[in-house]
């Protein structure tokens, strides 16, 4: 049988317990790309790394300690 491949999410989810840390929107973008991820410009990579930064913070698995910058940290 062949495994269904992670979301964009999951495989975000799974680098950031792996590796913790804080997580940027530059950051999210490397990882969503070393996981398979091929976004048609930076734009959308940006989008889409900062669309899964706050789902998982909306999960929480990880927390946004100063409201005024987009960094978080594991929950």
């Amino acid at each position: 049988m062949t495994e269904k491949p992670l979301t964009h999410k999951q495989a975000l989810a799974a680098l950031i317990r792996a590796l913790g840390g804080t997580w940027d929107t530059e950051r999210a973008v490397l990882a969503l790309r070393v996981a398979g991820y091929r976004p048609a410009d930076d734009e959308a990579a940006g989008k889409e790394a900062r669309h899964n930064l706050r789902e998982l913070a909306k999960d929480g698995l990880i927390v946004r300690p100063d409201p005024d910058q987009a960094v978080y940290r594991p929950a």
